[in-house]
């Protein structure tokens, strides 16, 4: 069993470091702005769609994955405007944006799965494998994380912050709550496309069921990460999500080596949420 789980352990780490960015595009509308939003369901595939359709019809990786990004980010916006313009619900407004981007998902990509075994991507010239893409999604972590970190810490994103603790006092003190609240979702939506735009390049195809239940896992690692170091700096804030990620994959994988079945791993991430809730 344990040499089950150090084989594992690697690709455990790989998907962590990926996840660790829409864990990071969660946190952003649910714990800064007191937002709580679905809208990962739909982005998170929508950037996996559009990177590897762009990527199909020649467009380079790099532009593919840039302009998933960007499209997953609108569908934030999206969620925003149906929030503020309408007075929906912020959980509803999201749940309705991912069911009209599922179709627009299927639009994309023409059929329910791309394969890109053929076609290169980002980590196409990496030599090492695993190893490489370990270190490549590393550093675009650390870069992730940085921006955030530094952004939180300027006076906009003081602003930003308060918007979430306190909306009324924000809106007295000259903060936008409507900008606020658009740009929030529009980072953390694109954050979750860059993740789904990365997972396609990593296993190399795109499926549209990717984005299936994801918000659920985000959550449970969310909770994970803050449960382990807190969230009383904003550079626990911003770590939180990383840890919790590769925690969660660690403990997924675990779980298979032990015995679980793949289709277990739904209900072990549900025991999870509801065990940190316990125990709060």
């Amino acid at each position: 069993m344990i040499h089950a789980i150090i084989e594992i352990a690697p690709s455990g780490l790989l998907q962590g470091l990926i996840l660790s960015l829409l864990v990071l595009g969660v946190m952003i509308p649910f714990r800064l702005l007191d937002f709580p939003d679905l809208s990962a369901e739909g982005s998170y595939p929508l950037g996996g769609a559009m990177c590897a359709s762009l990527i199909v019809v020649g467009v380079p990786p790099i532009f593919a994955l840039i302009l998933a990004c960007l499209c997953s980010g609108m569908m934030g916006v999206g969620t925003a405007f149906v929030h503020l313009r309408y007075g929906v619900n912020t959980l509803l407004a999201g749940i309705i944006l991912s069911t009209m981007i599922y179709s627009v998902n299927l639009r994309v990509m023409g059929k329910p799965n791309i394969a890109l075994f053929e076609h290169p991507n980002l980590f196409s010239d990496l030599s090492s494998g695993l190893s490489s893409q370990i270190i490549a999604l590393l550093i675009i972590n650390f870069v992730v994380m940085c921006g955030l970190f530094l952004f939180l810490n300027t006076e906009k994103g003081l602003r930003f912050r308060a918007v979430g603790l306190n909306a009324k006092f924000a809106e007295r003190q000259g903060a936008n709550l409507k900008k606020n609240i658009t740009a929030g979702l529009f980072m953390g939506n694109a954050l979750c496309g860059l993740a789904g735009a990365l997972l396609v390049q990593i296993q190399g195809y795109a499926d549209i069921g990717i984005g299936v239940g994801i918000v659920i896992h985000a959550l449970a690692a969310m909770m994970i990460g803050e449960k382990m170091i807190g969230t009383h700096t904003t550079l626990r804030m911003v770590a939180a999500p990383f840890i919790g990620a590769i925690l969660y994959q660690q403990i997924q994988g675990i779980a298979l080596a032990v015995g679980m079945a793949p289709s277990d791993m739904k209900l072990l991430t549900g025991v999870i949420v509801l065990g940190i809730i316990a125990l709060r």
